[in-house]
């Protein structure tokens, strides 16, 4: 593993462009976000999706949210009703991850089985900056042990998955939970997982 260290504010283009060549080349990284540390790939890369869910020891049903830079393309990715672009504007960039109804030019292996996909737009320039200039989203799934327990130290997270990831984008500690989970797919918002985001935006709707 390649692993190179970056201001989380202001990061090295530099390194954020060598991080973007080994997604481009089928490769898998880890990232930070606003919340944890992130496993990622090119969502368009089927090679790449196979190896991550088997470094995650995750069953292909699990949800992979994916970052996407902005909310300027998202009818690309989900089926987005006019309450759920409003809610989702309001939010982000921020610490949730949205599940929408999938649209056909996101690669079926991330679909839920009811056709959904989580999409997030975090409040980090880092994974920002990934998803921009790949030009495609990029797979977010957090760091975990394989018994599931979220890793947060980025030189314990090099030392276990060094001969596993080609690169790692390393931003001091994440100490922080993992993104809240909100179902937007439905007539009503409906909180899947609560984590780092406020969810008092449920009591104005």
């Amino acid at each position: 593993m390649e692993y190179l260290e970056l201001h989380p504010v202001n990061p090295q283009e530099r390194y954020i462009n060598m991080a973007v060549d080994v997604l481009k080349s089928g490769g898998i990284i880890i990232y930070p976000t606003d919340t944890v540390y992130a496993f990622g790939c090119d969502i368009y890369n089927k090679q790449a999706l196979d190896l991550l869910y088997s470094i995650k020891n995750d069953s292909l049903s699990k949800l992979f949210s994916f970052i996407c830079p902005d909310l300027k393309d998202i009818a690309k990715y989900a089926k987005v009703s006019d309450s759920a672009y409003k809610l989702m504007k309001r939010l982000t960039p921020g610490p949730y991850t949205f599940v929408l109804p999938a649209s056909k030019d996101v690669p079926k292996k991330i679909w839920t089985k009811r056709k959904t996909v989580g999409i997030r737009i975090p409040e980090h320039n880092i994974a920002l900056g990934l998803a921009e200039k790949l030009g495609n989203p990029v797979i977010s799934t957090s760091v975990t042990t394989r018994l599931g327990e979220i890793l947060h130290n980025p030189e314990e997270i090099r030392i276990i998955f060094n001969r596993q990831v080609d690169l790692m984008l390393a931003a001091g500690s994440l100490i922080s939970e993992p993104s809240t989970i909100v179902d937007l797919s439905g007539e009503e918002p409906e909180i899947l997982r609560y984590g780092s985001g406020n969810v008092n935006f449920l009591e104005n709707n």
